[in-house]
């Protein structure tokens, strides 16, 4: 079985954000840790997932938020990903647009457009802040995702009040029957 690796983005996932609460609920998920949430660095970033997922004997499956989705797109042109069996991508964030993504995430720019080589699901909100749904929609076709229209839920995080969050463990079980 692979291991999920859970990837928070700009900040950290606090404990009332889904990634922490489904990590609370599974001491089985292991966090990508970095030295700094809120000054992301997207070598140091890198390094850390690379790490991650070279650590995982089984494989992995990883569960991106925001920034992290971004950073997988990245990672996936040089990492390690003959051990990735899928990624969930949920809320990504528009490191490309001054309007909806803070300057710490500029380092990050420009989103990666390539295909990523393994199976992915991106989950989009129709009023995400940090990222325009058409945008989301792009990122999913460039990318090869299979995309999941949320609807109306923000930024997909822990301000949603979307606790455990039933409908990404789904879609993580979808990734895993795969």
């Amino acid at each position: 079985m692979p291991r999920v690796l859970v990837i928070p983005g700009l900040g950290g996932s606090g404990p009332a954000h889904w990634q922490s609460v489904w990590e609370a609920a599974d001491p089985a998920l292991r966090r990508v840790e970095q030295d700094d949430w809120d000054h992301p660095d997207p070598a140091a970033w890198a390094l850390r997932l690379e790490a991650a997922v070279a650590a995982s004997p089984s494989g992995a499956l990883l569960v991106a938020h925001s920034l992290a989705c971004v950073l997988v797109a990245r990672w996936a042109a040089a990492g390690s990903v003959g051990k990735v069996g899928g990624a969930l991508l949920v809320a990504p964030a528009d490191v490309d647009s001054d309007r909806h993504t803070p300057p710490e995430t500029r380092a990050f720019a420009p989103v990666p457009l390539s295909p990523l080589p393994f199976p992915s699901i991106l989950v989009a909100s129709a009023d995400d802040p940090y990222c325009a749904a058409e945008r989301a929609r792009l990122f999913a076709r460039s990318w090869g995702a299979r995309l999941v229209e949320a609807g109306a839920l923000g930024h997909i995080n822990a301000d949603s009040g979307l606790g455990d969050w039933p409908e990404g463990r789904r879609l993580l079980g979808d990734l895993r029957a795969k």
